[in-house]
């Protein structure tokens, strides 16, 4: 288990954009890391700015995490990717909790 960040998202979060990631995948061979750490990973350098192959050893591989951001930042016909708008239903979902 790796040590929380202040950029993580919890795991309920994670489950209302789990399935727009997913979405991006082609069936291949079973996964070997857990998405939710690469998000969380994809979060930190997003957040910090650190260089890719800084991002400390507790996420998964630097490589790895910049993969994934790759490949969910690929835009789609509307010019959308779906790390945009995985973001973007994080946004609204905690706008809306923060809301009396």
């Amino acid at each position: 288990m790796r040590k929380a960040y202040p950029s993580d998202i919890s795991r309920k979060q994670f489950e209302l954009i789990l399935p727009i990631l997913e979405s991006a995948r082609k069936k291949t061979k079973p996964r070997t890391v857990d998405l939710y750490d690469v998000f969380c990973g994809l979060l930190y350098v997003l957040r910090t700015g650190c260089q890719w192959r800084q991002l400390p050893h507790d996420f998964p591989k630097w490589r790895t995490v910049h993969s994934y951001f790759h490949k969910w930042s690929e835009l789609d016909e509307e010019g959308n990717s779906l790390l945009q708008k995985a973001l973007k239903k994080i946004s609204q979902k905690s706008a809306k909790e923060e809301q009396p």
